[in-house]
């Protein structure tokens, strides 16, 4: 009798012999395919000493990473008058362009992105980012090639809003049954509820690993190792 041919963990994901739990796989991008946590805490804070407003602790600087910039200072700062509001945006930007390109991907994140792909997902990207952030982004980090639609704050309505959700699954057409939304902040779990989306918790970027468990994802994952097992064996 011949033997049977059994794959190996290393190999991509048996797409040819077993069928897909999900089509569409979003992500979010700072702090969950990009290592920017610190930067832009750390950006909201320096922004506020510059204009000699309460610093924001590092738990609340983090919390607002997700959302919109406009509607994340405006949280993170809520002393700052609305006159000076502009000169909060681009002191934070200030800050923010001077380290963007020193921001690492995730380790295995380009990896499992062109396995993903390769395998015949729909990838995507829903972010608190502007349009020109995100494009810089991608641009820098090579990363443009893998997804096949991409959201930001300016375009549509920021997290925890589902609307850019459910413009990605339109123009894939995909449904929200067939779709995975991963992310690292609770706003990222909280859109996909609102979509009506399963979820997954990265638990190396801005929330902590109890507020994430709160909004009960699938699964929380410390790295894109440990993701890269769940999806093989689930997605």
């Amino acid at each position: 009798m011949g033997e049977l041919m059994i794959k190996s963990a290393s190999d991509n994901f048996d797409s040819a012999s077993m069928s897909k739990r999900y089509d569409l796989i979003v992500f979010d991008w700072d702090g969950t395919v990009m290592d920017s946590t610190a930067v832009i805490a750390n950006s909201i804070q320096a922004a506020s000493r510059d204009l000699d407003l309460p610093v924001p602790s590092d738990e609340v600087a983090r919390h607002v990473i997700g959302l919109g910039l406009d509607q994340a200072l405006r949280y993170a700062v809520p002393d700052c008058e609305p006159g000076r509001h502009v000169d909060l945006v681009a002191r934070y930007r200030h800050h923010f362009f001077s380290q963007e390109n020193a921001m690492p991907l995730f380790a295995g994140a380009e990896q499992l992105m062109q396995e993903l792909r390769d395998d015949g997902y729909y990838l995507a990207v829903a972010t608190g980012k502007n349009r020109n952030g995100l494009d810089r982004a991608l641009k820098a980090s090579n990363m443009a090639q893998y997804f096949h639609s991409t959201r930001t704050a300016d375009q549509t309505v920021s997290k925890p809003d589902p609307t850019m959700l459910h413009e990605i699954m339109e123009e894939l057409d995909v449904s929200a049954p067939r779709a995975l939304m991963v992310g690292d902040t609770t706003h990222d779990l909280q859109m996909a509820i609102n979509a009506g989306v399963a979820s997954l918790a990265m638990t190396h970027g801005a929330h902590p690993p109890e507020q994430l468990l709160a909004l009960q994802p699938l699964a929380m994952l410390d790295d894109f190792q440990g993701l890269r097992s769940w999806l093989k064996s689930n997605a």
